[in-house]
């Protein structure tokens, strides 16, 4: 179908197609109780989230998991809610080492969720493809660059509004995630399982 160059952007258009901004608004609510100094636990994050959303892939291009796209289009919202409701509970705290090693556990769990609800498209695609593993890294590569553009501009938003406007980070961790919040809800009642 393409080279590993046309599954690279594939992945990029995926994550930062404003159309379907789900990825989006989890990479949100993921990254609004960090700043730049604690780069380090938000790329744990993310690469997690990565990871575990190309294995669900995997999983699904091999045939080793079928899932019901119905369920997995309502818990991809689901999983944005916790995620921002965990993360307003932790981002008005002190991050603990527990807190941290249950996101990380909560985030590869989302992972494989978010990347079952691409997973049918992903399949077709891959449909008349011998070679599955380049396409699989190729898909991921992309994913991985869109979502650090992601994760940027709202660590850039984060550090503008406290840095030049003097918005207290509070402030900013209940207002963005409020945003989210208000976003993923509809989002969760138009995908209630019937």
């Amino acid at each position: 179908m393409g080279s590993f160059g046309f599954y690279i952007e594939l992945g990029l258009g995926h994550v930062l197609d404003l159309n379907a901004y789900d990825h989006i608004l989890f990479l949100m609510a993921l990254t609004i109780p960090y700043t730049f100094r604690m780069w380090k636990h938000v790329l744990t994050l993310v690469t997690i989230f990565t990871v575990a959303h190309c294995l669900s892939l995997a999983f699904s291009v091999y045939g080793i998991v079928e899932v019901d796209v119905a369920l997995i289009e309502f818990l991809i919202p689901v999983t944005i809610l916790l995620t921002a409701l965990f993360n307003l509970r932790e981002g008005l705290k002190d991050h603990s080492a527990f807190s941290f090693k249950l996101q990380v556990a909560a985030t590869g769990f989302f992972g494989l969720i978010h990347g079952f609800g691409f997973s049918n498209y992903f399949k077709m695609l891959m449909a008349g493809e011998d070679e599955k593993l380049n396409p699989l890294l190729g898909f991921a590569t992309g994913i991985e660059l869109s979502q650090l553009v992601v994760i940027l501009g709202v660590l850039l938003l984060a550090a503008l509004l406290e840095g030049i406007l003097k918005v207290p980070r509070k402030y900013f961790i209940i207002g963005t995630t409020a945003l989210v919040i208000a976003i993923t809800i509809p989002m969760i009642i138009n995908t209630w399982p019937s």
